[in-house]
Formats: C-alpha cells, sequence, structure tokens
C-alpha cells in the first residue's frame, strides 16, 4: 500500500507533466526533509537555532551587494525554502488554485517560465529596495526566503490574463481575480513598512514580472519562448495519426460527435493570451469548457 502511494505521488508530481504539482512538491519535500533535520537540534537544547541560521546563511537570498557574489545560487534556492508551516501552507494552496487557472489558459513552459523569473524579479527587487531606500540603510543581514514571490507571479499573471474569472472564497463569496490581485499588492505596499518589509518588496517584484510578462504576450512576445523545444525530424505514415502538438497531452479533444483537433484548441488559447478570455466568442468558450472536461 505505501508503495502504491509513493508511486503515485511520483508519477503526480514528476511524470504528470503539471509544473504546478512539481513545484508544490519540491517545495513541500524540502520543507519536510529540513524539518524532520531540525528536530535533533531541537532536542539538543539549542532550539533549532544552529540549523535556521544554517538555511539563512546558505539558502536565502542576502540583501548585501558584497555578500550575493559567493552566494550567487541563492536567487534560486531560496525559492524552495520557507520560515514555517504556514509559510509553505499558503504558498501551496495558492500555488495550486491560480495553478489550476493558469495551465487552463496558457501551456505550462509559460508557467515554468512565469514561476521561476518572477522569484528572481522578486529577489533583485527584495536587494534594490534595501540598497536603495535610506529606512534600511541600518539594516545588516538582511535576507529572503521563500517562493512567495514566485507564487506572486503566477496569482498576478492569472488575474491579468483573466480579471473577470471568479473563484470562491471563504467568508468572502465569489471574488474575481482582479480584485484579488489588487487586495494583495495593497497589502504587501502596506507591508513594506513592517517588519517583513523585505518579503513584500519581493512579493511586489513577482507581481510585477507577472502583469508585464502577461501584456507583452497579449502584444504578441512570448518570452517563454526561450523554454519551447526544438521539434524533432520524424517520418511519419500515411495510416498515422496526424502530428501532436509538443505542448499537448491531448492530441484530440471530443466535441459532440466527432472530434476536435488540438490546434483548434490551440489557436483559442493563443487568442486568449493575445486579447484575455473575454474576448471569446460564445462558441469557442463552448468548444474550450468541454475540451476541459476531458
Amino acid at each position: 500500500m505505501n508503495n502504491n502511494v509513493f508511486n503515485d505521488l511520483k508519477v503526480k508530481i514528476f511524470q504528470s507533466g503539471d509544473p504546478s504539482f512539481l513545484y508544490i512538491g519540491i517545495n513541500t519535500l524540502i520543507f519536510v526533509v529540513v524539518a524532520l533535520i531540525n528536530v535533533p537540534f531541537f532536542l539538543s537544547g539549542n532550539g533549532g537555532l544552529i540549523y535556521d541560521d544554517f538555511i539563512r546563511e546558505y539558502f536565502a537570498f542576502p540583501a548585501d551587494i558584497l555578500s550575493q557574489p559567493l552566494h550567487f545560487y541563492t536567487i534560486l534556492t531560496y525559492q524552495f525554502f520557507h520560515d514555517g508551516f504556514f509559510h509553505v501552507l499558503f504558498n501551496m494552496l495558492w500555488l495550486y488554485w491560480m495553478g489550476r487557472v493558469f495551465l487552463d489558459f496558457l501551456k505550462p513552459r509559460q508557467f515554468h517560465f512565469v514561476y521561476l523569473v518572477g522569484g528572481l524579479l522578486g529577489a533583485v527587487v527584495f536587494a534594490g529596495a534595501f540598497n536603495v531606500f535610506p529606512v534600511f540603510r541600518e539594516v545588516s543581514g538582511a535576507t529572503v526566503i521563500g517562493s512567495s514571490a514566485a507564487v506572486m507571479a503566477i496569482v498576478v499573471a492569472t488575474a491579468t490574463l483573466v480579471p473577470n474569472f471568479s473563484i470562491n472564497l471563504l467568508l468572502f463569496g465569489e471574488v474575481k481575480l482582479k480584485y484579488l490581485a489588487l487586495a494583495y499588492v495593497v497589502l504587501d505596499l502596506i507591508g513594506s513598512t513592517s517588519a517583513n518589509a523585505g518579503g513584500s518588496f519581493a512579493h511586489l517584484g513577482g507581481a510585477l514580472f507577472g502583469f508585464v510578462y502577461i501584456k507583452t504576450l497579449q502584444n504578441g512576445s512570448d518570452w517563454s519562448a526561450i523554454f519551447k523545444k526544438r521539434p524533432k525530424l520524424k517520418v511519419v505514415k500515411k495510416d498515422q495519426q496526424p502530428f501532436r502538438n509538443e505542448d499537448s497531452k491531448r492530441p484530440w479533444v471530443r466535441k459532440n460527435e466527432g472530434y476536435v483537433d488540438q490546434r483548434e484548441i490551440d489557436a483559442i488559447l493563443d487568442k486568449i493570451s493575445r486579447t484575455g478570455y473575454d474576448k471569446l466568442s460564445k462558441e469557442e468558450k463552448e468548444t474550450l469548457f468541454k475540451a476541459s472536461k476531458h
């Protein structure tokens, strides 16, 4: 039974092709491993501080420009370590919820690009703020850690792409994504005056990238093309099925009594990326809805 559970998780995280599951799995796995290793440090009477300081020292991204060349790799590693259970929990919940919507309209490679580059820009904005604004001149040893900037990039990118898409929130009911994203940006602007100012600046950097990426995409330029695999030449016999789009796992989608070529679905998704979901015709929305069921 345990083997079946582990195999299911392995397939879901690493073999499903769903990037949201991949990042949720990696972040969760790192958090659990770090927490387990921290147990003996706590029981030894050190309160886990030695280990916590080690994580901050070697995996968090520093604001100090002089420290960055020696810890250049932390601009990536900081995105996969968290500062507590609720920190990782809420980040992964938002990544799952927004990931479902994002991947309904855009491609996995675009998710990878927004997540990773959003996290990178979050670190850059954090460091820039702590080296530019006078209020932080007396602060030393500041670091940022967590996937919040990357997650914020996904949230804002999704809200920019389909601003009128609604989700149900506990206590609030149905809320449009544009209002949800705006609320988070405002809270982070306010949070820039708090003890967690570094985290707030990183969030704002991720949010900025998510917004700019989608606006650029809608203008016809897809920066994530650098992640696009080059097509391989292959011989196709006449009795074989038509070529399958490498970005899709669903080459054929049932529509009413017949089938819809994946190229039709791709054309609708490309239209969404250029002009937004609201510009689709009733027939295109119906086709996309039916396709999502398969």
